[in-house]
């Protein structure tokens, strides 16, 4: 649907309705959803009768009292009629996006009895006596879990885990349709961390690796943590290490068309969440020198009390190194990059001009981002984008296959920093980051962490 990307962040509905077939009938509805601020989307002909059109009309609004609003117009016009309000994005989410499909077919009792009893025996016996080939010939090897507890749901905050479910189901699609992985999203009702690593560590066998997602910090960094202890298997939580990967591939990508050097910039992050903490410890390992993390308190340096916690004393000792005080904005002075990780609208026009002379602007705020793109580049931006191009979805899928085929214990920086600099590198002459839709970008990817993941595991 076109605009779909564009509104993204809106609320879509699909407006059948039955129109005269008289010249100007069409423009007449056009022009009563522009009248209350609606936008517009796809329209598709569904029906013609002797006096009416039948149309699919995708609306965007702003709110559930936008949608009431703008229909009761509607239904005012002479001659028109509203035959249904359906929610498009509920419909296409029915009955979930994922299932459990089989790779063998059985068409008769020789199949089952190969794939089944007693024909399985010899596979079992064969993995007694060779545990290692538990990955070659079961489904471990290509099998990932994506565990949550739902407590920090992409731009929705603690919504739980049923809830959370909708998001789990789209990631492991992602990893499914990008890398051909084989996913099962895992729902923990618990907000004790022993409790999910114990968990996760008592179902651990069944995968190649554990995928943790919208787990709230700091709680995120403990089980990641503590289970990488107990598991033979990587850990990897996208929202921390798969999005600070992509702002490394976008920041590369963005420093070599603006001229500038990794050693001289001098960045802002916005947020002291799970990405918020990831990039900024990624963007140290990487070589840039001068950063400055920012929470709801201002800057954080070292010696700060107020709204500290241990991982962002952690953070403090590696960063600020001029202890700048003060607020956001006090940050973003002569500041050469601005990312956001943080809420909407924190941003203004006037604290992009205070940056240096065509900064680099990546507002990421879900689903709003702190100052949309097109207002930075109005106030001098020489770079701007949002969390919908700069998106983790562009590194997760190469980085979990390249695992997988690698066999690798862990993920390491050498693997995401291999992961970035071919985003960066297959980025088009006038793009930051490459098409996400193009299956050859996750190849290209997961072919790179798996040669640095191979590398370093002949150097161990």
């Amino acid at each position: 649907m076109r605009g779909g990307e564009k509104y993204s962040h809106k609320l879509m509905k699909k407006i059948r309705c039955e129109i005269p077939d008289v010249p100007g009938a069409l423009g007449k509805l056009a022009a009563a959803i522009g009248d209350r601020k609606a936008i517009l989307g796809d329209i598709t002909r569904v029906e013609v009768t002797p006096a009416h059109v039948v149309r699919d009309v995708i609306v965007y609004f702003d709110n559930p009292k936008h949608v009431q609003d703008t229909v009761a117009a509607l239904k005012k016009l002479k001659g028109y009629k509203i035959l249904a309000v359906e929610d498009e994005i509920l419909r296409i989410h029915k009955g979930g996006k994922v299932a459990v499909q089989p790779l063998v077919r059985v068409e008769s009792l020789s199949d089952l009895r190969i794939v089944y009893t007693p024909g399985v025996a010899q596979v079992c016996n064969y993995i007694v006596e060779h545990p290692q080939e538990a990955r070659t010939y079961t489904a471990v090897g290509n099998s990932v879990c994506i565990a949550t507890n739902g407590s920090a749901v992409l731009g929705l905050g603690d919504i739980g885990v049923a809830a959370a479910m909708p998001v789990m189901e789209g990631k492991s699609l992602i990893l499914h349709k990008m890398a051909d992985v084989s996913c099962v999203p895992l729902l923990i009702d618990s907000s004790d961390a022993d409790r999910i690593v114990d968990i996760l560590e008592g179902i651990a066998k069944t995968f190649s690796v554990i995928m943790i997602e919208d787990v709230k910090a700091p709680l995120c960094f403990e089980v990641e943590e503590k289970l990488q202890k107990r598991v033979s298997i990587p850990v990897f939580h996208d929202d921390q290490h798969g999005t600070a990967t992509v702002i490394l591939a976008a920041l590369i990508r963005a420093l070599k068309m603006t001229g500038n050097k990794k050693q001289e910039v001098r960045i802002v992050i916005n947020g002291a969440g799970a990405a918020a903490m990831a990039a900024a410890k990624m963007l140290i390992a990487y070589g840039f020198r001068h950063s400055i993390l920012c929470d709801s308190a201002g800057p954080i340096y070292s010696g700060r009390t107020n709204g500290m916690n241990p991982y962002k004393e952690e953070i403090a000792r590696c960063t600020n190194s001029g202890k700048v005080k003060g607020t956001l904005a006090d940050a973003m002075k002569g500041a050469d990059v601005f990312i956001g990780l943080s809420l909407p609208g924190l941003v203004t026009s006037g604290m992009v001009r205070s940056m240096k002379k065509k900064p680099i602007v990546f507002p990421m705020a879900n689903p709003v981002p702190e100052i949309w793109p097109y207002e930075a580049l109005a106030a001098g931006a020489a770079i701007s984008l949002d969390g919908r191009t700069i998106n983790n979805a562009l590194a997760f899928p190469g980085i979990i296959r390249g695992t997988l085929d690698a066999g690798a214990p862990l993920i390491t920086y050498k693997m995401k920093f291999a992961a970035a600099e071919t985003l960066a590198a297959l980025a088009g002459k006038n793009e930051i980051v490459p098409d996400f839709m193009d299956p050859a970008v996750h190849r290209a990817v997961a072919s790179a962490v798996r040669a640095a993941a191979e590398k370093s595991m002949v150097r161990k």
